[in-house]
């Protein structure tokens, strides 16, 4: 019997195995209105990578605790949400801000029978007596209870869009980037865009692996640096349905801005790296940006 040939073929088709090997990420797709837009920077900074993954989507809705607690315990791989302190103590953050800051700018959903009371809003005295809807876990709502406004919190985000309808609160606070497509979502609900005022406050909106998950957190920035270099990150942001809303529909030149300190923004955000952030006065879309060339992580 003739073993050498028997074992080459063995440990070829080990290698061919091998060479072929995915590594699996665990992903909730279901926790937030971001998550297409998350997926499509995902898919794009996987990429730009050698190492290939393959994406495991649970769409199962669970709060953001929940989902916080499973990435850090390594039952989910990945997730993304503003940063604060809190956040950046339990999990491992991929500091690229997936839109540009553009998160920290700040208008509101209503119920529309409430307009006429914003319209008279002249001074940020005038805006803390009214009340403002979060989420229990997000990073905003520390944000503007610092500041001086008043908040209530919910458990799930869904819950909130029935809130602020209900009257449980004034307003609920959105990246300009959100609200068209949310209200376009929950369009049974009588809701509507704010038409004045605007809050402005530097927010990071970062993907977040585990402390464990080292080499996914390293693939990721350097996938996203890459995009950033080649024009592919940019590509994608301006051609996002979401942020075209912004140019066509959030008058931001026409509202009154009120500036906000975070005091619970990480002495680590890149704020040294231009390119990492938007200037709102010149929001528009590159007039040559590069397509972009993407192979998306294989999805199970």
């Amino acid at each position: 019997m003739k073993l050498i040939p028997v074992l080459a073929l063995v440990a070829s088709s080990l290698f061919s195995i091998s060479a072929s090997a995915q590594t699996l990420i665990k992903v909730n797709e279901a926790t937030d209105g971001n998550g297409r837009y998350a997926m499509a920077m995902i898919n794009l900074a996987l990429s730009k990578v050698s190492t290939k993954y393959k994406l495991q989507i649970d769409s199962s809705v669970v709060t953001q605790a929940r989902n916080i607690d499973d990435v850090a315990t390594g039952r989910s791989d990945l997730l993304w949400a503003a940063t604060n302190q809190e956040m950046e103590d339990k999990l491992l953050p991929i500091r690229i801000c997936l839109y540009k800051g553009l998160l920290g700018h700040r208008i509101f959903i209503i119920n529309p029978a409430s307009q006429p009371r914003f319209d008279q809003v002249k001074t940020f005295d005038d805006l803390k007596k009214f009340t403002f809807g979060q989420g229990t876990t997000w990073a905003d709502s520390g944000i503007l209870e610092s500041n001086g406004l008043k908040v209530v919190k919910a458990n799930k985000y869904q819950s909130l869009f029935y809130m602020v309808d209900g009257g449980r609160f004034d307003a609920f606070p959105r990246g300009v980037q959100e609200p068209w497509q949310e209200l376009e979502t929950n369009s049974k609900l009588p809701l509507a865009v704010e038409k004045r005022i605007m809050l402005v406050y530097r927010m990071p909106f970062y993907l977040f692996t585990g402390k464990q998950n080292k080499q996914l957190a390293a693939d990721l920035e350097l996938g996203l640096n890459r995009a950033i270099a080649d024009g592919s990150f940019d590509n994608i942001f301006y051609k996002d349905p979401m942020v075209q809303a912004v140019l066509e529909k959030a008058n931001l030149d026409g509202r009154l801005v009120f500036n906000l300190k975070n005091p619970t923004l990480p002495k680590e955000t890149p704020l040294d790296r231009p390119e990492l952030w938007l200037d709102i006065k010149n929001l528009r879309q590159p007039t040559a940006a590069a397509e972009p060339q993407m192979e998306p992580a294989s999805i199970q």
